[in-house]
């Protein structure tokens, strides 16, 4: 398959096939689905083999969802599900600067633009996702990005990342895993 055909397979995968439930569900199903269909891909992202996908905005957001999303499925729970996470950031930040989200007239297609900016454990960029998030995606996704504020504004960091990234959750930390107040 070559990289356009393979960047518009991700973009249908993502769009068309899916449905938004498994989004955001844990499903070692789905995580199957994407491993079988795109590993090679993402190995290829990650080894900085697809920046031809950066120069169009269909291409360029199918690497987002590449390096931000499909991560997290191949090697959810571990450090490698957040090695994407710094050349999505820019390329979002890259799409904001050349108006490719502002032009986006599908909503969850502004979500995963977006999306890297949520996951950041910056809390700046976090902060400054929020008023996009709630221009161009909606007040839920807002919300979650200012939960995510909320947890770095406190922590510094996300404490669900600890084990993964093999650090040491403080007291406070492991209460608030728990769900104690």
């Amino acid at each position: 398959m070559n990289q356009a055909n393979a960047s518009n397979a991700v973009i249908s995968f993502w769009f068309n096939d899916c449905r938004p439930w498994q989004w955001f569900c844990r499903s070692s199903a789905f995580d199957e689905k994407v491993r079988k269909r795109f590993y090679g891909l993402t190995e290829q992202a990650i080894a900085g083999e697809l920046q031809s996908w950066e120069t169009e905005p269909c291409s360029a957001l199918a690497l987002v969802l590449v390096l931000d999303q499909f991560t997290r499925q191949l090697w959810r729970d571990q450090a490698r599900a957040y090695c994407g996470d710094p050349r999505a950031l820019k390329l979002c930040k890259r799409a904001l600067d050349l108006g490719w989200i502002a032009e986006e007239p599908e909503r969850p297609r502004r979500q995963f633009w977006l999306m890297p900016m949520l996951h950041s454990e910056d809390p700046e960029v976090v902060a400054a996702g929020i008023p996009l998030m709630l221009r161009w995606v909606d007040g839920a996704t807002a919300e979650v990005a200012r939960s995510n504020l909320n947890q770095l504004s406190r922590f510094g960091r996300y404490p669900r990342r600890n084990h993964a990234l093999g650090r040491t959750s403080t007291l406070e930390e492991q209460r608030f895993l728990k769900g104690v107040p």
